[in-house]
């Protein structure tokens, strides 16, 4: 059945401009049609998680001693004392551990919830193995003092196997990160970079083999790297990226030869206790750099493994995502986001550099920002980046976290129109970890009128990003066991996988990384498509929250 929405609506006896069209402009009249298609997909889990490690590059840096710690205080169930009273252990601010999914309702017509991690088999954090790299080669238990993070009394609890850990060595190329970094630079690999990609696809299997891992996540969580150039005969085919890696080409980054390095390791493999093809080793990149460039992407889908970009989204973006969706939802028109912050991490002091912090807010040009804030401590300057490369097209479109949002609504905003967008980081050292975030939202209502929002965000950054680290290397194992085939086919016809660029994992991520089709950052749409996933996985249907049921003056069924 066809239905055109102008024969259901009506047509308007007067055409309407747009907000802030010169009167007597005609808006252009939209006349969809909606064709209802209906078809079975049959989707096949495997039931036992794979016995799976994290590799964390970056491992003693602020995101890596804490998930680690996280890791270990849950796993013994640690209590300490604090000026509040006793705290335990737990995994606030996690997705998979800590949040609930709607699973329908009851006889009564009571909503009943479960935790998220129980609609399907989850991999628990309690059997997850770690192990890493780092350009420092500072034990765990002494990179958690210096990274002050962590309470006193949980390091004192958690020192004596915290002692125990000590990072690989890492590639490294100071070239691609702020220059203050080399201070702490005393544990990197040498040789060409083709010799440290050996070194590193060694450094894997050894993890994997010494723990008798399935499987192995390699998550970079390290300092942000600037862009890295995009060049025909360079990174643009999986090939010519090859060849680059193998003449030590400089202007390869390091955390592309991770990413390659994991790519290598992860061909599929066949698990014949559950029928099933399985990725071995998956890249995630938790940074804002193009570490993915389109030879990497190419190189992945030609193995089959799986890829996640780019960069954790922990707060200020997460809020971001949700107050534009929610304005422009209810009809009001954002003209103006204004995001200022401070932190004295090390994260911030290297984007105190102006080429790290152009990666941190550089985007396809085609879409991205108006305006960038340049900062160091003592320097504040505007700065329009030059036009960049696409990153693939055809592959892969990174875009501002409120673009799609904007471009939902065609009443608000006319062709090319968005808000004035600027982003200010600065690096102040005393405050540590403790990142402030303060942001100001402008937008235009009725008549004219102006409405403000101004939003101060205190938060401890590693804090909220450690959960983060644990929900992706958790749906990217789920994503390994999941396939899909059409119902109508016969038993011959082969399960298909997810593509080699995950998307599902948008949302934790700020820049989502898409194989095709649309990128969406709104927060609810993002959370969204995870519920229904699992949802599928266990034979349900997508959670419309229309619940017409109890909105009828009688039952109809």
């Amino acid at each position: 059945m066809v239905v055109k929405l102008n024969q259901i609506l009506g047509k308007p006896k007067k055409k309407l401009g747009r907000p802030g069209e010169p009167k007597g402009k005609p808006r252009k009249t939209i006349k969809p049609t909606v064709t209802p298609r209906r078809r079975w997909l049959e989707v096949r889990t495997a039931r036992r998680p794979h016995r799976t490690g994290v590799m964390l590059v970056g491992w003693g840096g602020n995101n890596g001693t804490t998930l680690t710690a996280a890791l270990l205080a849950n796993r013994a169930g640690l209590r300490w004392e604090t000026k509040e009273g006793e705290r335990r252990a737990d995994w606030l601010g996690s997705l998979t551990q800590s949040s609930t999914l709607r699973l329908g309702q009851d006889a009564d017509g009571r909503d009943v919830w479960v935790p998220l991690a129980d609609v399907v088999p989850l991999l628990r954090p309690d059997d997850l193995e770690v192990d890493g790299w780092d350009i420092s080669g500072l034990d765990l238990a002494a990179a958690a003092r210096r990274n002050r993070v962590l309470d006193v009394e949980v390091q004192r609890a958690l020192e004596p196997e915290l002692r125990r850990l000590r990072p690989r060595a890492a590639a490294f190329d100071c070239g691609f990160v702020a220059a203050n970094q080399q201070e702490r630079a005393d544990h990197v690999l040498g040789g060409t970079r083709a010799q440290q990609v050996r070194q590193l696809r060694e450094d894997i299997r050894d993890f994997k083999q010494g723990k008798s891992l399935d499987q192995v996540v390699v998550l970079w969580t390290a300092n942000t790297e600037r862009f890295a150039d995009l060049r025909p005969g360079l990174n643009d085919t999986a090939d010519n990226l090859l060849a680059a890696i193998e003449r030590d080409e400089s202007e390869v980054a390091s955390s592309t030869l991770y990413a390659v390095a994991a790519i290598l390791e992860g061909t599929l493999l066949d698990d014949f206790v559950n029928y099933f093809r399985y990725v071995q080793c998956t890249f995630i990149n938790g940074s804002p750099q193009n570490t993915l460039v389109p030879g990497c992407l190419e190189l992945a889908e030609r193995h089959g493994t799986h890829v996640v970009g780019d960069d954790l989204k922990t707060g200020q973006t997460k809020l971001k995502s949700v107050l534009v969706d929610f304005l422009v939802g209810a009809g009001i028109k954002p003209t103006s986001i204004v995001s200022y912050n401070h932190l004295g991490n090390n994260d911030g002091k290297n984007l105190s550099a102006p080429h790290t912090f152009r990666s941190k807010e550089v985007g396809n040009p085609q879409h991205g920002l108006r305006i960038l804030a340049v900062v160091s401590p003592s320097v504040v300057s505007a700065h329009v980046p030059d036009p960049l490369p696409l990153l693939a097209p055809a592959q892969i479109t990174k875009r501002n976290v409120v673009d799609d949002v904007v471009e939902s609504n065609s009443i608000l905003y006319g062709p090319g129109e968005r808000p004035d967008h600027v982003v200010v980081i600065k690096y102040v050292p005393y405050v540590g970890d403790s990142k402030r975030a303060m942001d100001e939202y402008s937008a235009e209502i009725l008549f004219g009128g102006r409405q403000t929002f101004v939003v101060h965000n205190t938060c401890e950054d590693s804090l909220l990003a450690a959960p983060l680290l644990l929900d992706l290397v958790v749906l990217a194992e789920f994503c390994t066991r999941v396939g899909f085939r059409d119902a109508a086919a016969g038993p011959a016809e082969e399960y298909v996988p997810f593509h080699s660029v995950l998307a599902l994992l948008s949302y934790l991520v700020k820049a989502p990384m898409v194989p095709r089709g649309p990128v969406v950052n709104s927060l609810f749409r993002q959370r969204t498509c995870i519920e229904n996933m699992l949802r599928a996985c266990v034979g349900l249907g997508p959670d419309s929250n229309m619940q017409l049921e109890h909105k009828l003056a009688r039952p109809i069924v």
